[in-house]
């Protein structure tokens, strides 16, 4: 991952994962980043060779997302998404998520939050 110094991964518990990654942009832009479909293709992808035929954002309370990845010469796919819960734009995200293959059981509440350098304490 580039830019390593600046991102953290901490866990809280058995059931909690916390990651932390600081851009040099505005909240707003994150946010739109994360949450407008022809820029999160952009920046949403695996390794070379996968592409993101499926990138589908309802974004409202009760509106749902779908991501699906393809390889573009082995045709694999690999497929996720949920519900929003919350959305407190542009600072707040908390959103279910599943994916399609039962490799991962169950469904995982994820909760975003945006805050620029100015934001904070």
């Amino acid at each position: 991952m580039k830019n390593r110094e600046n991102f953290s991964l901490t866990t809280r518990g058995d059931r909690e994962i916390v990651m932390t990654r600081e851009f040099d942009a505005p909240s707003k832009l994150v946010f739109d980043a994360f949450t407008k479909p022809e820029l999160v293709r952009q920046w949403l992808l695996g390794p070379p060779g996968w592409s993101m035929p499926v990138c589908e954002i309802d974004l409202r309370v009760g509106g749902a997302y779908r991501y699906v990845w393809r390889h573009t010469t082995k045709g694999n796919e690999m497929g996720m998404g949920g519900v929003y819960r919350e959305i407190a734009a542009p600072a707040r995200i908390v959103a279910t998520e599943k994916f399609d293959e039962a490799w991962h059981p169950g469904e995982a509440v994820a909760r975003w939050s945006f805050r620029s350098k100015t934001d904070r304490p």
